[in-house]
Formats: C-alpha cells, sequence, structure tokens
C-alpha cells in the first residue's frame, strides 16, 4: 500500500496563514467550517500550530543567542544582510521542521486504513432542502442539521422516519452516512447494506463506496476492497489504487 500521510505544501501554506491571521474572512469561515466537519484536518492543524510555536521559540533563542555572539565584534558596525540570510534560513528550517514532524506523527499514530479512510472520506454533499409534505419537512429539517455537520440530531429524525419505512433507500442511504460520518461505521454498515439491498436504488454506487469507507474504518480490509470492486464510481477506483 501507498504511504499518504505525508502533508502537501499547499496544505502547510493554508494552516500557516490560518495560524498566523493572514486569511481573508471569506476564506477564514470557509476553512473553519471545513475544520468543524473535519475532525482529522483540525487535529493535524492543531499539531502544526504546536509545532510552529516549539519551532518559532527554537528559532527566537538562536537568534538571542546569535545577536549575543556577535555583540563584541561588531558592535558599532550594523548591516541588514546577514539577518535576511538568518532569517531566510529559518524560515525554511521551520518548514522542513514542521513537515518532519508531522511524517513522523503520522507515521507512528494509527494504521493505514486510518490514513485512507482520512483521505477519501467526505460526507455526501446531500439534497436541496424543498419542503412540502409533513414526512417530507422531518426529512428535509433532519438535512438541514446534516449539512450543518450535526449528524446526531439528524440521526434522531431520520430514524423515526425509517421505523415508517424501514425500506427506504433515501433513509437508509442519509442514515448510513450521518452515521459513518459521526464515527459510528458499525451503524453505518447497517444502513448502508440495507441500501444496497435495492439494486434500482439511485444511491447504489455512492452507498457501496461509503459501504467501504465503513468497513475500512472497521480495519476490515477485504471487506472494504470487495464493496469498492462492486462500484463503478470514480472515488471508488481511486482509493482501490490507493489500497493495492
Amino acid at each position: 500500500m501507498k504511504n499518504n500521510s505525508n502533508i502537501t505544501p499547499e496544505l502547510l501554506e493554508t494552516i500557516e496563514r490560518y495560524h498566523n491571521g493572514s486569511m481573508v474572512q471569506e476564506e477564514r469561515i470557509a476553512f473553519e467550517e471545513q475544520l468543524s466537519q473535519d475532525a482529522d484536518l483540525k487535529l493535524v492543524v492543531e499539531d502544526i500550530k504546536i509545532t510552529l510555536l516549539g519551532i518559532e521559540t527554537q528559532a527566537l533563542k538562536e537568534r538571542m543567542d546569535e545577536f549575543h555572539k556577535e555583540i563584541p565584534e561588531n558592535r558599532s558596525v550594523q548591516t541588514s544582510t546577514p539577518k535576511v540570510r538568518f532569517l531566510s534560513f529559518t524560515k525554511i528550517a521551520i518548514a522542513a521542521g514542521i513537515i518532519i514532524a508531522l511524517g513522523m506523527f503520522w507515521l507512528l499514530n494509527g494504521s493505514t486504513n486510518d490514513r485512507l479512510y482520512s483521505k477519501h472520506f467526505k460526507p455526501d454533499p446531500g439534497l436541496p432542502t424543498t419542503m412540502s409534505s409533513s414526512d417530507n419537512f422531518v426529512f428535509y429539517d433532519g438535512m438541514v442539521n446534516y449539512k450543518q455537520g450535526d449528524y446526531k440530531k439528524a440521526i434522531s429524525k431520520w430514524e423515526k422516519l425509517d421505523k415508517k419505512s424501514p425500506g427506504n433507500d433515501t433513509i437508509n442511504y442519509f442514515l448510513g452516512v450521518a452515521y459513518l460520518a459521526d464515527k459510528n461505521a458499525d451503524e453505518a454498515v447497517s444502513y448502508l447494506n440495507k441500501t444496497i439491498a435495492n439494486s434500482e436504488s439511485v444511491f447504489l454506487e455512492d452507498a457501496l463506496y461509503y459501504l467501504g469507507l465503513a468497513y475500512l474504518k472497521s480495519d476490515r480490509t477485504e471487506a472494504a476492497i470487495q464493496e469498492f470492486q462492486k462500484s463503478k464510481s470514480e472515488k471508488s477506483q481511486e482509493i482501490l489504487k490507493d489500497l493495492k
């Protein structure tokens, strides 16, 4: 299997701008919304924050040591070149240190399946919230909660509908994805299996993909591969390449 744990320079630059407050308001709002929906990304951001603080503290100490060394020899001579060169080196050292530290963190923490799951899992974007009948109102009201990342509240509303219509593939599908987003892979497997039992379901391909992810989350790798192979979606083919 491939090791996909390395953080990209683009993500590192984005997180660094988030921490130093240089994001424009719209980008910051969008990034914080992404953090609220992705616990693994939030963990990475916190790790980078801690790493940055540690490296910046060390860099400051080194600058102070360098300053004190230069005082006896160059008390009356001031040039900007050494400072610029030192700061450039420090910036490179900080970036390299972050990448190395994060690479080691993800190498030593979590299984390959966990890393693949974190890389590929994104909740289904959901359905447009147009409400009509009373039953539809409850479903779409839950969809609003789902889109806001309040998966527990969405599940609570949808399970009431599931008791009335246990064979409804739409309810089964979104309950499965909501449970998976809420980190309950076992319940997700149950509902997604109900969804794929209907071979005519419009959610069939996506349900197979999320079922594979649920098995992957549970470290049932062979079962996950079987579901990905059944799915014709590009997402399933992409993760299969990573599993080889």
